[in-house]
């Protein structure tokens, strides 16, 4: 086998695209990182400082990932994709969030990525999660978190799951119509419920409010109604959608959730949470043609806080970031399994096959409206897999296409693309592939997901392994899952 890694400045340049992409290498902290609990008017501003993970140590962690690729790669004969989760983007993360939005207790969307070694790494940062059914409830459940630190953050809920919720305590929900309203009066009355408003989502790649949001003009009798039937309502709730482009959306959200509280305060509601939703970036890259960074909406949340919320105290403040944590977190790795050439006047042109697609991990192109990663390379020289290129860096390519495994054609992940000559056997490693992308695989024609594998940097050569162990343990007695819960 070659020497992995010959010369590390080398591939620090190679690397500084991918970086510059990376939210870590924008870190920003605030003049104090207390978390205020007291929703008390902010003395601070977002400003730009060293990071806690400086650019050369971040440099070096996708380094050590490299490393660790090529050394798993040319030791191992088995070409099925993989995944490479990397828990100190996780921390990274949540570090940010503190700083950025420390007023703002995270309740993880679960649906985005409900690997156990994610949950695992939240839980020992003490997150909350948000959870949209019975089984999402389970999972959390299972590690002893207490029903407290879970939100059932689904609007229209199935009576076997809200029967379930109410069985093991998880009090705090969501609503937004009056049939919901009855539903929960039957199956649990002592719910703690979160009215989620219908805001401007327009700006948004997947926007929800066709679907969810009680509508401007219809909270007050969605309200009175709820308090007719003796329901407790403790807060307001919205979501300005996934891939927001422009930050002013939260400001007017803010604005609309506060007309709200005065709409319950005027008949006898005293509010006591506020739930901002989820869809925050975990990139700091264009979408849709326009750049957005999360720092760029922390401001803008900040400052609509001390604007429409100032005078309200003992407020929770929580949101339901997901692909926030996750998108980074996880490196896809695929191999060409087949080529075809195709001959053309200008020149050849190139299909390449490889073992994962849109009925894999790749649905996010279609579910969740993502764009493709550019893609980067291991091609293999005549003994081993040594070369470490970017789609980017190969503007003289050639144009290709890029498909999945299946029979359907419509398993494709771009019909154009520039990519140097590839063959049957090298790998294509697509970055930021934490976010909607596993959790919704199927195994369409028999086809295999991709396995998980855990980047440790902190040995000497830093390597792939199977297994991951946090500093979270579960507490089996603080567990409240009921095993005997009939449903019917």
């Amino acid at each position: 086998m070659v020497e992995a890694v010959s010369d590390q400045d080398q591939i620090i340049n190679k690397m500084n695209t991918l970086l510059s992409m990376s939210p870590q290498c924008q870190d920003w902290d605030t003049k104090s990182d207390k978390t205020n609990t007291s929703n008390e008017k902010s003395t601070y501003s977002i400003i730009k400082v060293d990071s806690e993970i400086s650019e050369k140590e971040l440099a070096h962690q996708k380094i050590g990932e490299i490393v660790a690729t090529e050394n798993f790669v040319n030791s191992s004969m088995d070409i099925e994709p993989f995944f490479i989760a990397n828990m100190n983007s996780v921390k990274s993360q949540y570090h940010k969030w503190m700083r950025c939005l420390p007023r703002f207790t995270p309740f993880y969307a679960v649906k985005c990525n409900n690997n156990e070694v994610v949950l695992r790494t939240l839980i020992s940062l003490g997150t909350s999660f948000d959870c949209a059914s019975m089984e999402e409830i389970k999972t959390i459940l299972n590690f002893g978190i207490p029903p407290r630190k879970i939100i059932y953050a689904n609007p229209c809920k199935s009576p076997v799951h809200l029967k379930y919720a109410a069985s093991v305590g998880v009090s705090k929900m969501t609503f937004d119509n009056a049939d919901e309203l009855l539903k929960i009066k039957q199956y649990y009355p002592a719910a703690e419920l979160v009215i989620r408003v219908h805001v401007d989502d327009s700006k948004s790649i997947c926007q929800f409010g066709v679907k969810f949001g009680v509508r401007l003009g219809q909270t007050k009798p969605l309200l009175e109604m709820a308090s007719k039937l003796g329901l407790k309502v403790i807060g307001v709730s919205f979501h300005v959608g996934s891939g927001c482009t422009d930050p002013s959306a939260y400001n007017d959200a803010l604005k609309r959730a506060r007309e709200v509280f005065e709409e319950g305060r005027q008949m006898g509601y005293e509010f006591s949470l506020l739930d901002i939703g989820g869809g925050f970036p975990g990139l700091s890259v264009a979408q849709n043609g326009v750049k957005i960074q999360f720092e760029d909406i922390a401001e803008v949340i900040n400052k609509a806080m001390d604007e429409h919320f100032a005078e309200i105290k003992d407020l929770q403040l929580i949101a339901e970031p997901g692909r926030f944590f996750a998108s980074t977190a996880f490196t896809l790795v695929t191999n060409i399994t087949s080529r075809r050439t195709i001959e053309t006047e200008e020149g050849p042109t190139f299909m390449y096959y490889i073992n994962d697609g849109v009925y894999g991990s790749f649905n996010c192109l279609i579910f969740d409206h993502a764009d493709l990663p550019q893609p980067r390379f291991l091609i293999k020289n005549l003994q081993d897999f040594v070369s470490h290129t970017q789609a980017e860096d190969c503007n003289d390519g050639y144009l290709s296409s890029v498909w999945g495994p299946t029979c359907d054609s419509m398993d494709c992940l771009t019909k154009a693309i520039k990519l140097p000559q590839l063959a049957v056997g090298d790998w294509l490693i697509f970055d930021n592939m934490g976010a909607y992308t596993l959790v919704a695989a199927s195994r369409f024609n028999g086809m295999n997901n991709p396995k998980v594998l855990y980047l440790d940097s902190d040995t000497e050569i830093p390597c792939l392994k199977p297994t991951y162990i946090t500093p979270y343990e579960p507490d089996q007695k603080a567990s409240l899952i009921k095993e005997d819960f009939v449903l019917s």
